[in-house]
C-alpha cells in the first residue's frame, strides 16, 4: 500500500525525471497490452461439440448489446467487476522512476497507446521493429538488445538506436484489447480444429504453438501481430517489461540498450523485480492490468442497415471469411461472462502467409511473411489499419492484402461500386 501511494504521488514530478528529448517524445510512440491471474484452461474434452459450433441459445447471440466501447462484459460477477475497476485504474496509471519505468521504454503508460474508442482500444501509435538476413537466416539482433526499439529514455546517455546494420525496419500498430478475455477464452483445440477446416484455393493458415511464459505449457498463440502469447497474463506481462521498461516475474531481466549491460549499471537505479507481488492479494501490476483486459467488453455491434445486411452475403461471396471467421466461442470458464460465449472476432487467430504484407520480422515460430489474423470487430473507431498503419481506409486495407490473401482483394477489386460499400457496412457494424 506504502508503494502504490508514494507512485501516485511521484507521478506528479514525473516529467522533471526524465529527459528533456523523452519528455517531448512521450507521446508519439509504443505498442502495448495487458493481463492478470493464471486461470484454468479448459481441455479439448471440455469444448465436445467442436470449433465452431452452433449454440442452440440464439438470445445470446442476438439480443441488442446495452455496453458501449471501454465498459466491462455484462453481467459479471461482482469480484471478477472489482477486478476490472482496479486493473482500469492501473491501465491508465502513469508509471514513474521509482515503480521501475525505464531505463528504456516506449511509453509511460498503457492508455498512452490504447485509447481508440475508449480506454483499451487501439491507436495511431507505432513501435518500431528491425532486423536483418544473414546467410538467409533472420538476425533479430537478440545480442544486442533484440528487434524492439525502445525509444524514449530516462537519460540520453541510454538512447537506444536501430542499428545501421539492420537492413529490416517496421512499424506495428498498438492492438486494440477490446473482447480480449473472449479471445483468451478460447480452447486451444478449437483454433487448432478450426485450422483444419477445407479453405479456397490458396489460403492455408497454420496454428501458433508457443510455450507460455506463465505455465511452461505448450499453447496456442493468439495475441499479438505474430500470435506470439496464449495468455493475457504472458502478453501484458512481456509488454510491461518491453514497453515500459517494468521488470516482473516472468520477464525480470532488464532490456538493456543496443545489448548494453554496462549501461544497467549505471542508469537502471530499481532492484528487479520492479512490479512487485502484493503478498496480501498475490497480485501485481501486470496482474491488475491482465484483469482489465480479461474483464473488458467486446466491441458493441451496431444494429445491421439493409446494405450492411447485403455486405454480409458479400464477405462470403470473396471468401474474407476464409481466414476472418466470424464466430468462434468460448469453452467452460469459471467467471459465467466468459463461460460458452459467442466470440464475434471476424478472425481465425492464425497464422498466415501474406506476401509482400508480412513485416519482415521473424518472431516466436513466426516467419518473416507470417501475420496474425487481425480481428475486424470495431474497425468503426480506428483511424489507421494493417500493421504498420500504412493504409489509411479499410478499402485501401484490403487493397494492400496479398500472400494467401491475394485471390480475396482481387475479388474484391471486382465488385462493382454498391457491392463493395455493402461491405464496408457490414465491416463497420461488428
Amino acid at each position: 500500500a506504502i508503494r502504490m501511494i508514494t507512485k501516485k504521488l511521484s507521478q506528479i514530478a514525473l516529467t522533471s525525471c526524465v529527459s528533456a528529448a523523452a519528455t517531448l517524445a512521450f507521446a508519439q510512440h509504443p505498442q502495448f497490452a495487458f493481463d492478470r491471474q493464471h486461470q484454468k484452461q479448459p481441455s479439448a474434452s471440455d469444448d465436445q461439440s467442436g470449433s465452431l459450433r452452433r449454440h442452440s441459445d440464439e438470445r445470446k447471440r442476438e439480443e441488442p448489446t446495452a455496453w458501449q466501447f471501454g465498459d466491462p462484459l455484462p453481467d459479471l460477477d461482482a469480484a471478477s467487476l472489482a477486478a476490472f475497476e482496479t486493473g482500469h485504474e492501473e491501465f491508465e496509471s502513469v508509471e514513474d522512476l521509482e515503480g521501475g519505468l525505464g531505463p528504456i521504454f516506449n511509453n509511460t503508460s498503457c492508455v498512452a497507446c490504447h485509447s481508440a474508442g475508449a480506454t483499451g482500444g487501439a491507436s495511431d501509435e507505432t513501435v518500431t521493429r528491425f532486423g536483418r538476413l544473414v546467410d538467409g537466416v533472420f538476425d533479430g539482433f537478440e545480442d544486442a538488445g533484440g528487434s524492439l526499439l525502445q525509444l524514449l529514455a530516462i537519460d540520453p546517455g541510454v538512447q537506444e538506436t536501430v542499428p545501421t546494420e539492420a537492413t529490416i525496419v517496421t512499424r506495428r500498430l498498438a492492438t486494440p484489447l477490446y473482447g480480449a478475455g473472449l479471445i483468451e477464452a478460447i480452447p486451444d483445440e478449437t483454433i487448432r480444429t478450426n485450422a483444419l477446416r477445407r479453405k479456397p484455393e490458396g489460403v492455408a493458415g497454420r496454428v501458433s504453438e508457443i510455450v507460455d511464459v506463465t505455465t511452461g505449457e505448450v499453447r496456442v498463440g493468439r495475441f499479438g501481430w505474430k500470435a506470439q502469447q496464449a495468455t493475457l497474463l504472458a502478453f501484458s506481462a512481456e509488454a510491461y517489461r518491453n514497453e515500459l521498461g517494468v521488470t516482473n516475474r516472468f520477464f525480470p531481466l532488464e532490456s538493456a540498450p543496443n545489448g548494453r549491460t554496462d549501461l544497467l549499471e549505471i542508469y537502471d537505479q530499481v532492484p528487479d523485480i520492479e512490479d512487485e507481488t502484493d503478498p496480501e492479494t498475490g497480485l501485481s501490476d501486470s496482474d491488475h492490468l491482465a484483469n482489465f483486459a480479461r474483464f473488458l467488453a467486446p466491441p458493441p455491434p451496431l444494429r445491421k442497415s439493409a446494405s450492411a445486411l447485403a455486405g454480409e452475403k458479400v464477405f462470403e461471396k470473396i471468401e474474407c471469411s476464409a481466414c476472418h471467421t466470424a464466430v468462434m466461442y468460448t469453452g467452460p470458464n469459471p467467471v459465467a461472462a466468459l463461460s460458452d460465449q459467442p466470440v464475434r472476432l471476424f478472425s481465425d487467430l492464425l497464422l498466415h502467409d501474406m506476401g509482400a504484407l508480412g513485416d519482415g520480422i521473424a518472431q516466436d515460430g513466426a516467419q518473416q511473411r507470417e501475420m496474425r489474423t487481425a480481428p475486424l470487430w470495431g474497425l468503426r473507431v480506428r483511424t489507421s489499419f494493417l500493421h504498420d498503419g500504412r493504409a489509411s481506409s479499410v478499402t485501401e486495407a484490403i487493397q494492400a492484402h496479398a500472400g494467401e490473401a491475394a485471390r480475396a482483394q482481387q475479388m474484391f477489386s471486382s465488385l462493382d461500386a454498391v457491392e463493395q460499400q455493402q461491405l464496408l457496412d457490414y465491416l463497420g457494424s461488428n
